[in-house]
């Protein structure tokens, strides 16, 4: 048995690893936004898989950091299209950042909202605006410009319109006003129909109060806004897949984070992309039968009403080049190297927007 002097100097060191061990681990906090609700995808996998992947990767290293995580959705703290000046003053550490609502701050980024009936493969359409984050320096400056690090980005599934009347052929949207968000405006422009500019956070109401009679949007943001309750005619157009955003962080703060932890944190971003592009990709399926079951009615336009729909509208695509041009971003090639990318991965598309 062990003197009563040996036990208390066991003790003692025992004490003092263990306080050495709580000093070595440094507590950072951090506090992520989004504009959006977490019952939509993009922020739930935020709060589910980037979070816990960031938290993972620091405990596999040793507990040497830990993150003290403050959780803001739904615009709480920062409203929907000012997420990158709330992350870039310092409001918020990191957070969605909703490229298709600060068009001006990312203005190439958005060469799929300019380029409709493209590809529904959001794996496809993720992948190529990745690469050419990569491969055109105004794309990924673009981010740098704006104070911030890019951590990850998202595609959405093919976007629809949500009626509360039946369509056919584009003939059908004559005199009705359709809400739609930003430049998606411009794929009904032209066929009779009156753009409304709104969000998911809008689109309900806006239908309902009759400010507009139906929206475009895509399946997996239609079902949990219930756009099925008031308008219950889904038409698939596919205008395709697009490019909405992304996970960034405030750049100063990520410049001051230690090595280990700005690896963990670039390697969740990594793990939520792809994580995201899965679960959007089978979460379609699903949410056609929820709102079929709940009354939705699908139909699907045809080929060729698709081609109609596509030469009857002006050309958007070589409008928003020319004006990105003429501002020195190498919009032209951004157009050409987006299309030649979804038509070499299979996509049939009824107009190249870069022709």
């Amino acid at each position: 048995m062990k003197s009563p002097i040996v036990q208390h100097s066991l003790l003692l060191a025992a004490l003092a690893l263990t306080a050495g061990a709580a000093q070595a681990q440094q507590v950072i906090k951090l506090t992520a936004v989004s504009g959006h609700p977490p019952v939509f995808l993009w922020v739930k996998t935020l709060d589910e898989v980037f979070i816990p992947e960031v938290d993972k990767k620091l405990a596999a290293g040793g507990n040497k950091y830990k993150i003290e995580w403050t959780k803001a959705w739904g615009g709480t703290l920062v409203k929907l299209g000012s997420e990158s000046k709330g992350v870039a003053d310092g409001v918020a550490d990191l957070g969605v950042v909703s490229t298709l609502f600060e068009a001006a701050k990312f203005p190439l980024q958005n060469v799929s909202y300019y380029t409709p009936f493209g590809s529904d493969r959001i794996d496809v359409v993720s992948k190529t605006i990745g690469d050419l984050q990569k491969s055109v320096p105004a794309m990924g400056d673009a981010w740098t410009k704006n104070g911030l690090v890019y951590l990850g980005g998202m595609a959405l599934d093919s976007y629809h319109i949500w009626s509360k009347f039946p369509i056919t052929k584009y003939e059908d949207l004559n005199g009705k006003k359709i809400s739609a968000p930003g430049p998606s405006a411009n794929w009904v422009r032209g066929t009779g129909a009156v753009g409304v500019a709104g969000s998911l956070n809008t689109y309900y109401e806006d239908i309902k109060s009759g400010v507009s009679d139906g929206a475009v949007v895509f399946t997996t943001g239609a079902a949990p806004a219930k756009l099925h309750e008031v308008a219950p005619y889904v038409t698939k157009v596919n205008f395709g897949s697009m490019f909405a955003g992304g996970i960034a962080i405030n750049k100063s703060r990520f410049d001051r984070l230690p090595p280990e932890v700005q690896t963990a944190i670039r390697e969740a971003g990594d793990a939520w992309t792809a994580q995201y592009a899965t679960a959007q990709s089978a979460l379609v399926e699903a949410r056609v039968k929820e709102i079929t079951a709940a009354g939705g009615k699908f139909s699907e336009l045809s080929d060729a009403e698709r081609k109609r729909w596509a030469d009857v509208l002006s050309p958007v695509a070589k409008t928003w080049a020319a004006d990105a041009q003429s501002k020195g971003l190498p919009a032209n090639d951004v157009l050409a190297a987006y299309m030649a990318s979804l038509i070499s991965a299979g996509a049939k598309v009824p107009r190249d927007w870069s022709k």
